[in-house]
């Protein structure tokens, strides 16, 4: 309702104020004792500006990457109350945006005669506890040396990166050595079910036997079909959009690994906030899970 008569307030001078609040269906009296209650343009400016102090500190936070939606999420955990419409004017006259994603290309090559897996993922994301489903894959990141490669593990539960390597190598090692990690984290119970592409890399003798010896059985995507692993095509995706697009090209590979830990470490696994899991960060969503 304060919308409305703030509609009316401002346009005040324009518009004959019996004939706006007829419009907008609100009662003149209403209007009036509003009026009469609230508060003065300074008081007002000076809430403006804190709000927007406010959203300008989440936004570099989460490395200038959030949109409303998130930064709304923000601002209600922190108890703050604003408006979803009143945000978003509030983010265009400050030149507050989020980042877009993009689209990148395919980085591993199923033209192999390695033996391939089933899809036994299936496509069927949701979980219910950690560690019951991973997905893996592998990006790259430009620098001046020349490409970095990431092969990085999700769970599924809470879309937290248990595992990952970066090598300026797109080989087997380094799909191991994300794998060792995750497997080092989380200490997983046999029977964990672990997806990726049918690359060669994750089709290797010196995989598999990873997995087999792990207790851990393995599944891939159809050939060519991106939506068979699309948690982890998304979260390279945010990756890139919220690390690395937008930014000059990373001096060195150790330059670029560093701000990468940053990125999964620091922001991504503990602070960002995940739509698919009711807005919270992986970390959280699992110790909530843990309190319950």
């Amino acid at each position: 309702m304060s919308l409305k008569y703030e509609v009316v307030r401002d346009h005040g001078g324009k518009y004959p104020v019996e004939e706006m609040c007829r419009v907008l269906e609100i009662s003149r009296s209403g209007y009036y004792g509003w009026i009469k209650n609230a508060p003065s343009r300074e008081e007002r400016d000076l809430k403006r500006e804190k709000l927007a102090e406010k959203v300008r500190q989440i936004h570099e936070e989460s490395r200038r990457s959030y949109g409303s939606p998130r930064i709304l999420r923000v601002l209600r955990n922190e108890g703050i109350k604003c408006g979803k419409h009143r945000l978003e004017k509030l983010m265009h006259e400050e030149g507050i945006y989020g980042k877009q994603k993009r689209k990148w290309v395919a980085t591993t090559d199923s033209n192999h005669g390695n033996p391939v897996l089933p899809n036994r993922l299936d496509r069927k994301f949701e979980v219910h506890e950690p560690n019951r489903k991973w997905v893996s894959d592998i990006t790259y990141c430009a620098t001046e040396e020349g490409w970095l490669y990431v092969a990085a593990i999700m769970d599924l539960y809470s879309r937290n990166i248990v595992g990952w390597a970066a090598s300026d190598r797109i080989n087997t090692d380094l799909v191991v050595k994300a794998l060792d990690r995750a497997i080092e984290k989380r200490n997983p119970d046999k029977g964990l079910l672990l997806h990726s592409d049918r690359g060669s890399q994750y089709t290797s003798h010196m995989y598999q036997t990873k997995l087999w010896n792990s207790g851990i059985i393995g599944s891939m995507s159809r050939k060519g079909n991106c939506w068979d692993n699309a948690p982890m095509e998304s979260f390279f995706g945010t990756m890139k959009t919220e690390c690395i697009y937008g930014r000059k090209k990373y001096r060195t590979r150790e330059e670029a690994k560093t701000d990468l830990f940053r990125y999964i470490e620091i922001f991504y696994n503990r602070k960002r906030l995940h739509s698919g899991i009711g807005y919270k960060s992986p970390e959280s969503y699992e110790k909530q899970r843990l309190r319950a």
